[in-house]
């Protein structure tokens, strides 16, 4: 099972970090509201703990954002304010649970397992733009009866333009989301995998295509 942990203590991140690799799962830490928002938006997570007092952006800003682009990840939102309007509020806009600090160490652990479970059998929903589909299943890229499977890399290349359709995302947000930081790959990579995807999008008769912004980056666009 995989996490996002979104929480900019540090040393409590660290923490829980270590607990739940424990507990056997794999937990990617980020420390600000931005970062949380753009890991999650791959949607290749089976839960979210996500703190609301954050840098950049809070994490209920994070979460309507999150569901409104139709990310049902299940989150758990931990908060070290006592109003209820906000616990309120949190569950209103799609927060699964919360957990207010300071808490116990085993009581977070069975809050997880319970929004995980939640999530677990869910069917995934196909992602669509234009006339073509993307299964998060099977990495199946469709446009009526032709499919393609893609490659781990093309699938979340794929993914993060068919979830943001229309918006340019660029060369150096491909790296760091997908190659990561630390990563040897050169820049041109993005360009030898946003060509492959161009012409699995044009062999199965898409709609849509791959265009690129000079100097910005990539959108997908659906051909007019």
């Amino acid at each position: 099972m995989r996490l996002l942990l979104a929480e900019d203590e540090k040393d409590l991140s660290k923490a829980l970090v270590e607990i739940l690799k424990r507990s056997h799962y794999s937990v990617d830490p980020v420390y600000d509201g931005q970062d949380a928002l753009d890991y999650a938006l791959l949607g290749n997570y089976d839960g979210i703990i996500l703190d609301i007092m954050m840098p950049k952006k809070d994490g209920l800003t994070v979460l309507r954002e999150l569901r409104a682009a139709k990310i049902e990840t299940p989150v758990l939102i931990l908060t070290a304010r006592s109003e209820i309007d906000d616990k309120i509020l949190g569950l209103d806009l799609g927060a699964d649970d919360y957990l207010a600090k300071p808490f116990n160490m085993g009581e977070l652990l069975a809050r997880v397992r319970a929004i995980v479970r939640r999530g677990v059998g869910k069917s995934e929903n196909l992602l669509r733009c234009g006339n073509v589909s993307l299964d998060p299943t099977t990495y199946r890229l469709s446009c009526g009866d032709q499919e393609l499977k893609l490659s781990g890399k093309e699938y979340q290349m794929m993914e993060l333009l068919i979830r943001q359709p229309g918006r340019v995302i660029s060369t150096q947000n491909f790296m760091e989301r997908i190659w990561g930081y630390d990563a040897e790959a050169e820049i041109n990579v993005v360009w030898v995998y946003i060509s492959a995807l161009r012409k699995k999008l044009a062999q199965i008769g898409a709609s849509v295509q791959i265009k690129a912004t000079r100097g910005v980056g990539y959108s997908l666009e659906e051909e007019k």
